[in-house]
């Protein structure tokens, strides 16, 4: 094997270890966060494709996560989906995502009708209940096609704080999208 061979090889060998040092360093929640605000930007590119390829229908949760999962996995490259957490209040959590090297926990809400959109806010808060010891960030992504929460303002106010329990912080941060 001649040397300019041997050479290509061990470079290709060195940026392929780069590469997978560097898609194992840990993901920043601002990634995540900045991701998950483009989701709309992604779901229409998808349902006005020109080819036949696959068109994405957004009809339940499940639909949402899926798409959400496709997004954030390229770069959040230990993202698990449906990890349960530990037992909190006898009861254990399942929640949507979740990426240890973030230490983020990202929960997926699809409203579905008006009263849905009206009594998120409770849903939300039993959620940061159930989640607050197994997280350090917690991200509330809501897709709202139909414009059914009244005040989105007022509940991203509520939830978007940072929280302190037992001395121990949790950011909560909240995107809603049509």
């Amino acid at each position: 094997m001649s040397i300019g061979i041997q050479a290509e090889i061990l470079s290709g060998l060195v940026h392929l270890q780069k590469t997978e040092e560097a898609s194992s360093l840990p993901v920043e929640p601002l990634t995540i966060t900045k991701a998950l605000q483009e989701f709309s930007e992604c779901v229409r590119y998808l349902k006005t494709r020109r080819s036949k390829g696959a068109v994405i229908n957004l009809e339940s949760e499940a639909d949402v996560q899926d798409v959400v999962f496709l997004m954030l996995r390229p770069w959040v490259h230990d993202l698990v989906p449906e990890n349960p957490t530990g037992k909190t209040a006898n009861r254990y959590a399942l929640g949507d995502f979740f990426s240890k090297s973030a230490k983020t926990i990202i929960e997926v809400k699809f409203i579905r009708e008006k009263e849905h959109g009206k009594e998120i806010i409770g849903e939300l808060s039993e959620d940061i209940e159930l989640y607050r010891d197994h997280c350090d960030h917690l991200i509330f992504f809501i897709f709202d096609p139909d414009s059914n929460i009244p005040d989105g303002d007022a509940l991203k106010r509520a939830i978007t704080v940072e929280r302190m329990y037992a001395g121990k912080r949790l950011h909560c941060q909240l995107i809603i999208r049509p």
